[in-house]
């Protein structure tokens, strides 16, 4: 027991300081669990960031920012329930979003960009190093667009710019992305990618049914999707696994979306 002529010794070891400051915390939003445990992996083994959480379908992401608090979510399009363009209005009031996703048509891109995501990222156009830096960034104000997403937006730019709306016709209807400050952020940050399945050597027919796989299709679904019979659809996959070296989905999945 400490006494006058000895004290308690102050610890000898304090722990150091950190000197990047508080880790980048982050919630993965996708209904695919093979994407979600694969986003998580990539951007835990990174010392600067933590995923606090993660989350099935657009209530489930609310619901953890609200508990969390993050700096960034990452959020996919399409999810069954509340899909990501339902659930973005109310993430964005709590954190910066960013569109992580399959789904590239201009129109959902547009309407992404009105709800306020911070960027907008299709699957396999970035690598693992740029979407890191994306979140970086946009945690920051930075937005951050793959190639394609960034095509789409002009497309939509450039037709509203040929079309305007007559706003006296529906005064309720958002503004077209037409001015000079919109096209000055559309320039596509994540630019050419060097991802897996650019360097995989999948036909055409193979690239579009590896995507289906990655989506979350079993063969019934992504024969119904093609026009093709169920063996035509399991020749397919054999070929594939063949070229991406791979023994399973869920394995294919991470290697195309550049997660493995």
């Amino acid at each position: 027991m400490p006494d006058a002529e000895h004290p308690a010794a102050a610890t000898p070891f304090p722990p150091p300081a950190d000197p990047a400051g508080p880790s980048l915390r982050v919630i993965v939003a996708d209904d695919n669990p093979v994407v979600r445990a694969g986003l998580t992996a990539l951007l835990s083994g990174r010392e600067d960031i933590t995923v606090v959480a993660e989350a099935a379908d657009g209530r489930e992401a609310y619901e953890a920012a609200r508990t969390h608090r993050p700096d960034v979510v990452l959020l996919d399009v399409r999810m069954p329930g509340v899909d990501g363009i339902a659930a973005l209005p109310h993430l964005v009031r709590l954190a910066p979003v960013v569109m992580l996703t399959y789904s590239r048509e201009p129109d959902i891109v547009e309407e992404a960009l009105r709800r306020g995501a911070g960027g907008y990222l299709v699957h396999g156009e970035f690598t693992a190093d740029q979407l890191v830096a994306a979140v970086r960034d946009i945690k920051d104000g930075r937005p951050h667009f793959t190639p394609t997403a960034a095509e789409a937006l002009l497309a939509q730019l450039r037709q509203s710019a040929r079309t305007p709306t007559d706003a006296t016709a529906n005064p309720h209807s958002p503004a077209p992305l037409n001015s000079s400050e919109n096209l000055s952020q559309v320039q596509p940050v994540v630019a050419q990618s060097s991802s897996y399945r650019s360097r995989s050597q999948l036909s055409a027919r193979e690239a579009e049914i590896m995507d289906l796989i990655a989506s979350g299709m079993n063969n019934q679904q992504i024969a119904a999707t093609c026009f093709i019979s169920e063996k035509t659809v399991k020749n397919h996959i054999n070929r594939i696994f063949a070229k991406l070296h791979s023994t399973s989905r869920s394995e294919a999945t991470a290697k195309w979306l550049g997660l493995g």
